[in-house]
């Protein structure tokens, strides 16, 4: 199946694209990447692959591997345009996040939430984790008005997360950790048509997040045909569930 993975120019994050792609390929799925133009050589935060702060906080070592495998493969350079992307011939949209604020390019981009609509309304598989779920929370149904995610149920970056990494950091990083002046849950959950009934924040974590050989402490909620994650710690789930999704 061919999936599409939507990406800035620059500031996404590294274990949320790299650990998807990686299970997607080996599985036999084809990715394209998309970029606001194409052709565009897209890169990660830097950051992330050198230690946010004093070397801590940045991706674990396994999907920054995948990073670089990636980085090497003919599909992250020969991106195509969020404009020129025809919806029906993929079998998947994935959206990850990022919160550097290159992630903005993606984030509030019209263009690309019209895209997004249009491959909503073919019902296949969606999959948001972290700040991605902003794009669909941003994106209105052409029909309705209201956002995509009005009746579904999901999570996103839970605020406690956000605002403790903000406040860690702020005094050497600045707003590095703020992509926005509201935090990310507070703008999913006023796009849902029932917040304390839809959002779910999942179990309370900081620091330990999930592998390649456990779950423990990641959390992804699916409805339908829709999936959403909350951090790259649960990179690893999302990306199994994404497949069995795809029915792979």
């Amino acid at each position: 199946m061919r999936v599409l993975i939507p990406l800035p120019d620059h500031d996404f994050d590294v274990t949320e694209v790299a650990v998807p792609w990686r299970l997607l390929t080996d599985a036999g799925h084809q990715v394209v990447f998309a970029t606001e133009r194409a052709r565009t050589r897209p890169a990660a935060d830097a950051r992330l692959l050198t230690g946010v702060l004093f070397g801590q906080l940045g991706a674990e070592d396994e999907p920054k591997r995948f990073y670089e495998q990636l980085t090497a493969a003919p599909e992250f350079t020969a991106t195509t345009a969020w404009a020129d992307v025809d919806v029906t011939a993929y079998d998947g949209l994935l959206l990850p996040g990022g919160h550097a604020p290159g992630m903005r390019q993606y984030l509030g981009s019209d263009q690309l939430q019209q895209q997004v609509a249009r491959f909503w309304a073919l019902g296949r598989p969606v999959g948001a984790i972290c700040h991605g779920v902003l794009v669909l929370a941003r994106t209105r149904d052409p029909e309705t008005g209201r956002s995509l995610l009005a009746d579904r149920r999901t999570t996103c970056l839970p605020k406690y997360m956000e605002r403790t990494a903000y406040l860690t950091t702020a005094w050497r990083l600045g707003r590095y950790y703020r992509t926005y002046p509201a935090y990310v849950e507070d703008e999913v959950r006023s796009a849902l048509g029932d917040p304390a009934v839809q959002f779910e924040r999942g179990p309370r974590v900081l620091t330990r997040r999930g592998t390649a050989d456990d779950d423990s402490h990641a959390f992804v909620v699916q409805d339908g045909t829709y999936l959403s994650a909350r951090w790259p710690g649960d990179a690893y789930l999302f990306a199994r569930r994404y497949l069995e999704l795809l029915g792979a």
